[in-house]
């Protein structure tokens, strides 16, 4: 681990200075990627800005008809919230399937969605449900939001304060998880919002959380796992590593996308 200047500010707006006024910050959110990649020397920041003691970007309430958490939220949190688990209780088991419970214990629901992990859980229920993440410049729609590996719509400097998840119909989250993480080999999220406005997101299979038109375009005609098996996937940009080929990915994605449907059908 390099030398770096530590920062522990008490507002946004002082965590938002520090980061500006140093040469080359980084936030600490949870940690559970950041310190790791810190241990094993793989980023050199100059300032560490921990936002730890920022309670004001933690919580969750309702607002009109969704489902507001803040960034440095647990996912333990998430997982345990009776608001949540009345108004999108697929997002409360999501998060609950997050790593172990010392993972879901320091990990943040900002921190997941800002580092855009390909093999993280709560991005796939970020653009499944439409959701909008605020920041303290804007709102980015979560369609817009994850560009690439590791890559978002965030600027320098920005940061997440919070995300605002519409309520569905209902909504179902499957995926099969890495045995040793617990991060999704593939995942996905169904949503439905009624009247034939089905949104599917996937994590796990490409670069980063996508959503998948074809199984919704198919979903929104007939709301059944068999209209899945005519779906072609292109698994041309999925991953392919030590866990699944990228063949592999898609008869994933395809399978976990059924028992999803088949879940939220039965609830």
């Amino acid at each position: 681990m390099y030398d770096f200047e530590y920062h522990r500010p008490g507002s946004l707006s002082e965590a938002v200075s520090a980061h500006r006024g140093a040469g080359d910050a980084a936030y600490l959110a949870g940690g559970m990627t950041l310190i790791p990649t810190l241990k094993q020397r793989l980023a050199q920041p100059s300032d560490l800005v921990d936002l730890g003691a920022l309670r004001d970007l933690a919580g969750i309430r309702s607002e009109g008809g969704a489902i507001v958490i803040g960034a440095m939220t647990r996912h333990a949190a998430v997982a345990a919230s009776a608001d949540v688990r009345k108004a999108i209780p697929a997002l409360a088991d999501l998060a609950g399937q997050i790593g172990d419970r010392q993972v879901r214990n320091r990990g943040t629901l900002g921190g997941s969605v800002a580092n855009s992990d390909p093999a993280a859980d709560y991005p796939a229920a970020v653009v499944a449900l439409g959701a909008s993440v605020r920041t303290d410049r804007r709102e980015i729609a979560g369609d817009d939001f994850f560009k690439g590996l590791f890559e978002t719509a965030l600027e320098p400097g920005e940061l997440i304060r919070e995300i605002v998840f519409p309520i569905p119909e209902r909504a179902a989250y499957r995926k099969f998880p890495h045995p040793a993480s617990r991060f999704a080999v593939a995942g996905v999220f169904v949503a439905d919002f009624g009247g034939g406005r089905v949104r599917v997101g996937v994590t796990g299979a490409g670069p980063c959380a996508f959503r998948q038109a074809a199984m919704e375009q198919a979903l929104a005609a007939r709301l059944d796992p068999a209209a899945l098996d005519a779906v072609v996937i292109d698994d041309s940009r999925f991953n392919s590593d030590l866990a699944a080929s990228a063949a592999f990915r898609a008869q994933l994605v395809r399978t976990m996308a059924k028992r999803a449907v088949a879940g939220l059908t039965a609830a």
